[in-house]
């Protein structure tokens, strides 16, 4: 890990084992005020692009074999350009749509850092509102009139560049990925995400990550709707000890080892047996804090008015489950969800099929969206919408929701000049779950504002509370374990547009044969403590689905001590 107070902004794949000098650099760049490495207040002025950003297009290949070859001698025959510092990305078009997730599975690049981000199927009846804002016209919230294609999924191996914090993001580290990413090219993004709480203390199951971490991948696989492009990105920072010619070898070493095929993956289930299942808290701890939050909800002082606890379950299962299996699995029933999967290199892999959008931006124009509420959907279409009727009709569901669709409200209405909200209250039903939505659009004043919107739509009082200050603190005093990456922003950054998830229904696998579920339900007032268990049980459903018990003999194990009982297992 870096050393305190510091941030890791490094170009080059290698994780595991960094040359000293980036450490070095970032030190140096820190004590200066830079904004990012090799940016100084002094002389570069903040957060000073690197010198060279570009993008080229080869001609089209008609499969990823063909594809991995042309990027191979493309590679080959780069020109050194003339610049200490750059990033340049070469794509191949593939003349068939290739399964991102499959592409994924076939490359065996051991201790290499993965990432899979695929955006949600279009929400059915986008307001006209929010339309004519700008966003939420091609699920991805893009306009139809894009100059460049959306990518279905994206995944990658390798970091052409990684960036890595034990202190909260901040604006510099927004700043120093930011140096890396333009306009003209859109496809090169920074994929990641940011802990939920980063003054809270780090377990380890979570330290490969630290604070926040996010990487431009070396070698990408876009999914398209109807076509692929297979890419490779070299970025270089003298300033930061990593050359043009360290960059290229680092390329072409990682170009031999790409797998030019896709491998199916079982998307029913991952065979596997759980041998043992115990959650963190137990159900009398969950009680207990349950008792308390409402205490405090219903109290004289008015300390909390709604606050989000979570769970952690641990599965120990006879076979080491494979993320990128479990990824495939998720993207089966994940048409209205955020897939996901972010894994440091020779780290447990965060995975997540997350239904909330925190943010999308393309340009000036900003999207969010509330989301509160839980209800099971029904065994037939007149049960579900009985279900869904009573959900729209709660008022604790109402209460719950309410908060967080108004304090979404407010806080855009902060940053931007306008805050559209439609509709107010509506269903969005999921394969196993539905909940209660609203749809907001925004304008910002300047791109550079994409950083308040991140800094202060996260935590919402949809995994947090309100105040959120107070249901933070409540968070850290009552839940004993470390909620790391889940709950908190996970996507991705770019020139023209950026886009994240909230990181819920999330998972955390180990080498081992140990699975973290994470789930959470808000606390209102009205809350009835096993009516919100039953809640947690519901929203991990998805994960323990796909996992086959053991009958008489599964071990239900009792766990207080996060630190000592949710270890990954090597």
């Amino acid at each position: 890990m870096p050393p305190p107070s510091s941030s890791l902004y490094s170009p080059g794949p290698h994780l595991a084992a960094r040359p000293t000098s980036f450490r070095g650099a970032c030190a140096c760049a820190q004590q200066q005020g830079c904004a990012a490495p090799g940016a100084c207040a002094g002389d570069r002025g903040a957060a000073a692009a690197v010198c060279v950003r570009e993008a080229r297009a080869l001609p089209a290949a008609p499969s990823p074999g063909d594809a991995v070859g042309q990027l191979r001698a493309a590679v080959d025959a780069l020109a050194a350009p003339p610049a200490p510092s750059g990033i340049i990305r070469i794509e191949v078009p593939i003349r068939q749509r290739v399964d991102a997730v499959e592409w994924l599975h076939a490359q065996t690049t051991a201790l290499m850092p993965r990432c899979f981000f695929s955006a949600r199927a279009p929400l059915p009846h986008t307001p006209a509102e929010l339309t004519l804002a700008g966003v939420g016209s091609n699920g991805n919230g893009g306009l139809l009139s894009d100059q460049w294609k959306q990518p279905v999924s994206v995944a990658g191996v390798g970091s052409a560049v990684f960036f890595r914090g034990t202190e909260p993001f901040s604006l510099a580290d927004w700043r120093a990925i930011k140096r890396f990413l333009s306009k003209d090219c859109p496809m090169i993004r920074a994929y990641g995400a940011i802990r939920f709480d980063a003054t809270s203390d780090v377990s380890v199951e979570w330290e490969g990550y630290g604070s926040f971490y996010f990487i431009v991948p070396q070698v990408e696989f876009n999914e398209l709707e109807e076509s692929s492009v297979l890419a490779i990105t070299i970025a270089w920072d003298e300033s930061l000890s990593w050359t043009w010619q360290n960059a290229v070898n680092d390329a072409q070493a990682l170009l031999q080892k790409i797998s030019p095929c896709s491998v199916e993956v079982n998307k029913s289930s991952l065979h596997t047996t759980i041998m043992s299942l115990n959650h963190v808290p137990t159900k009398a701890s969950w009680d207990l804090a349950v008792t308390k939050a409402l205490q405090m909800i219903k109290g004289r002082q008015r300390e909390l008015v709604k606050v989000v606890l979570a769970r952690c379950s641990r599965y120990i299962t006879d076979t080491c489950i494979d993320p990128v299996e479990l990824l495939a699995c998720l993207k089966v029933e994940g048409q209205n969800a955020y897939q996901f999967c972010i894994q440091p290199a020779d780290a447990p892999a965060f995975v997540g099929n997350s239904p909330e959008q925190l943010f999308y931006r393309k340009y000036l124009n900003i999207s969010s969206e509330a989301l509160a509420g839980t209800r099971a959907r029904g065994k037939t279409r007149a049960d579900d919408f009985q279900i869904g009727q009573d959900l729209l009709l709660s008022n604790k569901e109402d209460t719950e929701f309410t908060i967080v669709r108004d304090s979404i409200k407010k806080k855009l209405e902060m940053i931007c000049d306008e805050v559209i909200v439609h509709p107010s209250k509506a269903l969005r039903k999921l394969p196993r779950v539905q909940h209660l939505s609203a749809q907001l659009a925004a304008r910002i004043r300047s791109e550079d504002d994409e950083f308040e919107i991140l800094n202060t739509l996260h935590p919402s009082p949809a995994v947090c509370g309100l105040p959120t200050e107070e249901s933070r603190r409540f968070i850290r005093d009552y839940e004993i374990f470390d909620r790391g990456m889940y709950a908190g922003p996970v996507g991705w950054f770019g020139g023209a547009e950026s886009e994240f998830a909230v990181g819920i229904r999330s998972a955390l696998l180990g080498k081992g044969h140990s699975t973290l579920v994470y789930a959470g339900a808000g606390i209102v007032e009205g809350t009835n403590p096993s009516f919100e268990w039953d809640e947690l049980d519901l929203k991990a459903s998805q994960f323990a689905k796909l996992l086959q018990y053991q009958g008489q003999h599964i071990r239900y194990q009792e766990a207080e001590n996060m630190g000592t009982v949710l270890r990954i297992e090597k």
